[in-house]
């Protein structure tokens, strides 16, 4: 981008699960376009140091901030370290990864049904909440939420993922109805079938069969879901708040 105008010059983003997949390129996006970006992760820091030296390499800024987003304590803890190294924070992209396994829904067993969805919401909720008064205090913020288009299209076996999906765009409209007095915006992207290392256990004959029932013929890829991610934080969509927009190809129309 050199030589460019920077669409979020010196604005501050913090990119939970960003060590891979989706947060990984969001977080090299917004980088590229001047945002200070927090590349969190739980587990894996081999990839999140990996990501971040890409975002220097091309001469963007960003931190390293570990914490597991459901614990509120080390959202606390990520959220300070984030305001003390880049500044008051005024992206926030909550991005990561629930785990669930994929059954029908007579086979689930309720520990595993009610983990994922307290702990998609304990993904949101905690974020959200450490990172609201400081944008309410300035008067502007963007939150994006990285849904899944099966909160609105379900499939067998995704129960509790559908679930948990829909749980976050209900709350992702709550938001929104809210903060929008205070500046403050919040929208939700929905990827459809995606290439990360995620859905690896997705069969091939089955991504063949989506990407030839989906208008532009093929399966999302990472930087797909980014630029959506990037439309939301920028200013051409400051009058954008509570919208669902999915990044499926055409595969689910609103």
């Amino acid at each position: 981008m050199c030589g460019e105008a920077k669409l979020l010059q010196d604005k501050v983003a913090i990119v939970t699960g960003s060590s891979r997949g989706i947060g990984a390129e969001t977080a090299k996006l917004l980088a590229a376009h001047g945002a200070k970006v927090a590349v969190n992760y739980c587990a894996s820091r081999e990839r999140a140091e990996q990501v971040l030296a890409e975002i220097r390499l091309r001469g963007g800024e960003g931190i390293l901030a570990q914490a597991d987003v459901t614990e509120r304590a080390q959202v606390e803890t990520l959220v300070r370290e984030t305001q003390e190294k880049l500044g008051p924070i005024d992206i926030l992209v909550n991005n990561a990864a629930i785990g669930f396994p994929t059954v029908p829904f007579t086979e689930y067993r309720w520990e595993d049904f009610e983990r994922k969805v307290v702990q998609e919401m304990a993904a949101c909720f905690h974020p959200c909440q450490a990172v609201i008064p400081g944008m309410v205090r300035r008067g502007h913020g963007c939150i994006v939420n990285v849904s899944s288009g099966l909160s609105r299209t379900p499939g067998v076996g995704y129960s509790s993922h559908s679930a948990a999906k829909s749980a976050l765009d209900a709350l992702s409209k709550s938001l929104a109805t809210e903060l929008g007095p205070a500046g403050i915006r919040v929208n939700v992207v929905a990827p459809g079938l995606t290439d990360t290392d995620a859905t690896a256990f997705v069969p091939a004959q089955v991504r063949e069969m989506i990407a030839q029932h989906t208008p532009l013929r093929r399966v999302g890829r990472p930087e797909d879901v980014a630029g959506a991610v990037l439309f939301c934080c920028v200013d051409w969509s400051r009058f954008v708040t509570g919208a669902y927009l999915p990044v499926s190809g055409g595969s689910h129309m609103i």
